[in-house]
């Protein structure tokens, strides 16, 4: 045993026999189960703001007619593609979808 293992050994010793808990009714457990659901609200609210900020500049700026144009054009391009070459709609679906889960997870995220 080297002499700092003795001097922690002595250490934890001479604070475990005089260790004693304060008597306080009960507070810290009641502090300690409010301040999470105080938080979680607090965080919710800010996030619910938030979003709604970026929804309403979104709309103001215009952000869904841009969405809209660009998912026609996209569209318009691939079915004036599909007239030279055959496009397997099966893939097309599971791409769409893969994309929309993947969106939703983002946003559930955010929340």
């Amino acid at each position: 045993m080297t002499d700092n293992d003795y001097k922690d050994k002595l250490l934890a010793d001479f604070f475990a026999a005089r260790r004693y808990e304060v008597a306080d009714g009960g507070f810290t457990r009641r502090v300690m189960r409010r301040l999470p659901l105080r938080h979680n609200r607090l965080a919710g609210v800010w996030n619910s703001l938030c979003i709604l900020l970026a929804a309403a500049l979104f709309v103001a700026t215009g952000g869904v007619q841009v969405v809209w144009a660009t998912l026609q054009e996209t569209f318009i391009s691939l079915v004036e593609q599909s007239a030279t070459t055959d496009i397997d709609l099966r893939s097309l679906l599971i791409a769409g979808g893969v994309l929309l889960f993947l969106a939703y997870r983002k946003i559930a995220s955010l929340a």
